[in-house]
């Protein structure tokens, strides 16, 4: 058995006052009797078990059949004090008893020592008020002793019954509260965990267009110069139609290393509305494809900024995945806000893909990510030949009303 720790828990503390309170009052009450009766020997004797009892309260058993022996020995030593030395007022000595139950054992095991606890009060207490030469009802048996010894039996039980209630809802109160804070612990962990995991697969898939893209552009750019390089002198005409495409080369180079660079930006829309950098977003598109997507814009509220961003970012994988691959003629950007959505639907006429042949995607997986970390959905409808239609549903949490301003 270990000592007892200090517990930080102000019901722990407040029971522990409780006990120690209890056991003054037998204390007292035991120096009292024994002054009045001088009996010496007693006062030693029930203050020897008194103060067994109450070491006891200082341990704190771990094992289960440690824990049988030590509520054995308390209910032990609370019988041979009632029994054989007449120690007053054995019932306080129940009640630290179940106090003590309460925070040992669990459950129906809990239910079961205080019920033995009771049932011990209950023997204690008639033999006290039937066979104690001391008793009212040993003096005066021709009183009410019934109604004496129910009122006293009802009284002690509903003390006890009640107080293990009270200790039983107020520990189940204190471990639900601990779980909550364990929960809460854990999920902050797997928010970082999630929020790090999206930061890395955003990184590897910026840094996978980086080498896709500016790779090839460093390679297509060193081979028309070095063929400039060689018609410079035979062919001036040729050099020059080289150098050009070098130059139309380079200033896509350069765009698709902003378009990066602006993707790993901790805040992409830099203090601009929505509405406003999804228009920065259409004309970048626009002078890539030469299409002018078709804004449809529902907003009627104040999003709050994680939405917006979330938002953005759709549209922008949208418009990327559109300008690299689709090859589109038309293509549809629709915000449409609801009383508890906001639906963002982006859709283009392009060469689309298989689904299934793209799960692993790093621009498809952030956009089901993003969605996810709003408690959104995200739809894709794709086959090859046949366009395709991107559809995020996120719930809408806090907002102000534009109007209403």
């Amino acid at each position: 058995m270990d000592p007892l720790p200090k517990s930080q828990s102000s019901l722990v503390r407040l029971l522990m006052i409780l006990e120690w309170v209890l056991l003054s009052i037998v204390a007292s009450a035991q120096v009292l009797l024994a002054l009045r009766q001088a009996m010496p020997m007693l006062l030693i004797i029930n203050g020897l078990g008194l103060g067994i009892f109450a070491v006891l309260g200082r341990v704190k058993p771990r094992r289960k059949l440690s824990k049988q022996i030590y509520t054995l020995a308390e209910f032990l030593l609370i019988f041979c004090l009632v029994f054989l030395s007449n120690i007053p007022l054995p019932k306080l000595l129940f009640v630290v008893l179940v106090i003590r139950n309460c925070l040992l054992w669990e459950g129906y095991q809990r239910a079961r020592v205080t019920g033995i606890a009771c049932l011990g009060a209950f023997i204690t207490l008639t033999y006290n008020l039937f066979f104690n030469q001391n008793s009212p009802i040993s003096i005066h048996p021709d009183k009410v002793a019934i109604i004496i010894w129910v009122d006293a039996l009802l009284g002690i039980g509903l003390v006890i019954l009640f107080l293990h209630l009270l200790v039983d809802a107020a520990l189940k109160e204190r471990q639900g509260q601990e779980k909550i804070a364990v929960a809460n612990t854990r999920l902050r962990q797997y928010a970082l965990r999630v929020e790090e995991l999206a930061t890395v697969q955003e990184r590897n898939r910026i840094a996978r267009d980086l080498h896709d893209s500016l790779g090839h552009s460093l390679t297509v750019f060193g081979i028309h110069l070095e063929g400039a390089l060689r018609l410079l002198q035979s062919n001036p005409t040729k050099a020059t139609e080289l150098l050009m495409e070098i130059k139309q080369l380079n200033t896509n180079t350069l765009r698709e290393v902003r378009d990066s660079i602006t993707a790993l930006r901790s805040d992409p829309l830099q203090e601009r509305m929505l509405s406003d950098a999804i228009a920065d977003l259409i004309i970048e598109s626009q002078k890539t494809t030469g299409v002018v997507p078709t804004f449809d814009n529902q907003i009627k509220s104040m999003l709050s900024h994680d939405l917006n961003i979330v938002i953005y970012r759709i549209v922008q994988e949208s418009l990327t995945n559109i300008c690299k691959y689709a090859a589109a003629t038309a293509v549809t950007i629709a915000i449409i806000q609801s009383a508890t959505n906001l639906e963002i639907t982006i859709t283009d006429n392009g060469k689309g893909f298989d689904l299934t042949q793209n799960t692993t995607g790093f621009g498809l997986q952030g956009m089901q990510e993003r969605a996810l970390a709003l408690m959104g959905q995200l739809e894709i409808i794709t086959a090859p030949n046949q366009g395709c239609r991107v559809t995020a549903t996120l719930p809408l949490t806090e907002r102000i009303d534009i109007d209403k301003l």
